[in-house]
């Protein structure tokens, strides 16, 4: 009898902390959840922002205004460089979720 009520407590204690646990695991799980969507808002933000930058710089220099030998134009192309490369990279990105 007393053997009955000892393994029913350690039943009832090893539920209870299992419960538990299972509980905060979901609770982890579920802040990250909000976290990976924050980021994947963030990233549509910034790749909208990329794109539109990319589309105006390609509009400034439609005519190859900027020279590349002075200050303005050495700025200018490695400006378009670096949103060349983010676009490249989030257009991969973006093809990989579709």
């Amino acid at each position: 009898m007393i053997g009955a009520i000892i393994v029913i407590l350690l039943l009832t204690a090893a539920a209870t902390y299992l419960t538990f646990r299972a509980w905060s695991i979901a609770g982890a799980l579920s802040d990250a959840q909000e976290y990976i969507e924050e980021l994947e808002l963030t990233n549509e933000f910034m790749y909208g922002n990329i794109v539109d930058a990319y589309d105006k710089m390609q509009e400034i220099d439609r005519l190859g205004a900027f020279e590349k030998d002075d200050e303005a134009g050495t700025t200018f192309e490695l400006l378009n460089q670096v949103i060349t490369t983010l676009k490249t990279q989030f257009n991969g990105e973006e093809g990989k979720e579709k």
